[in-house]
């Protein structure tokens, strides 16, 4: 019997420990692996998607689709690929912007559940984010793959960015070091037809976007002081910091404060309560490692 996408999707589900997705493998279960629900959780798809995906009633998932289950999924890079094959696309191609995140930094991160973190591509996309990022700067799953580009965000003429509230960073050295790694990535990525098209569309519908490209704006990512205007625990002051990982061309972002103080017991609480206020709702996403 030939394999098809929704037979390898069962066999890459079965495999993977729920503890490897941060969820708690509690005595009793029955299910091996992840269950259906956890995987559409952790892909942003709904349930029905993945039971028509997995018994072969859709057969045309979208590129981005196979890309958010291969990231669940923690696929390596050649089982990604044959995941493009199996729904009839072609891989990603040599010179465009990789959004595979490897599993062992998915694994690290679904230990670092209590810190909010923000797993971006090459173009500065958001890919996936901790729940503690989610209370901290708002859900993003309701965001279109569009509206989550960082430096689309920034550079926006009009009320935008990724944090559903005010964040207000101590300097100006943001615009010119994203600035200085979309250049980079340019050149690591002349085919990546996405990159170009932002780059185009940024330099036509921002003049400061234009000049500082222009002027060759340079910059390295340093730790930085923001201030976050959170609507339930008012303002919360964090270092953020922006890490790579050798291998692959990612960035994770990472927002901390120094333990005992005022700002991190804000954290604390907005972790516990998943960003509940009493008598409101949890965050959409709240709980989980969203891969979009």
């Amino acid at each position: 019997m030939d394999e098809t996408l929704g037979t390898a999707l069962r066999r890459w589900r079965d495999r993977l420990s729920p503890i490897d997705v941060g969820r708690t493998s509690r005595p009793g279960r029955r299910a091996v692996g992840l269950r259906r629900e956890e995987l559409a959780e952790l892909a942003g798809l709904s349930v029905d998607y993945v039971v028509r995906l997995e018994q072969g009633r859709a057969t045309s998932p979208s590129a981005q689709v196979v890309a958010s289950l291969a990231r669940a999924l923690q696929l390596e890079p050649v089982e990604r690929d044959y995941a493009y094959r199996l729904a009839g696309l072609l891989p990603p191609q040599e010179g465009t912007i990789s959004t595979h995140v490897p599993a062992g930094v998915q694994r690290m991160l679904a230990r670092l559940g209590e810190f909010p973190v923000g797993v971006f591509s090459a173009d500065w996309t958001l890919l996936s984010w901790t729940p503690a990022w989610a209370v901290l700067l708002g859900d993003p799953s309701a965001r279109t793959h569009v509206e989550r580009n960082l430096v689309r965000a920034v550079f926006a003429a009009g009320p935008s960015g990724l944090a559903a509230w005010p964040v207000l960073q101590e300097g100006d050295t943001l615009k010119p070091t994203l600035v200085a790694d979309l250049r980079t990535a340019l050149v690591d990525y002349p085919r990546d037809r996405g990159l170009i098209d932002l780059v185009a569309e940024l330099r036509s519908t921002s003049a400061e976007f234009a000049r500082l490209w222009d002027e060759g704006a340079v910059g390295l990512h340093v730790s930085a002081r923001k201030t976050i205007v959170h609507p339930q625990v008012g303002e919360v002051t964090c270092d953020c910091d922006v890490l790579t990982v050798p291998g692959c061309d990612i960035r994770l972002v990472v927002y901390t404060a120094a333990a005992g103080s005022v700002d991190a017991e804000k954290l604390e609480f907005l972790r516990v309560t998943n960003g509940v206020s009493p008598g409101g709702s949890s965050p959409p996403g709240a709980g989980l490692f969203s891969t979009p």
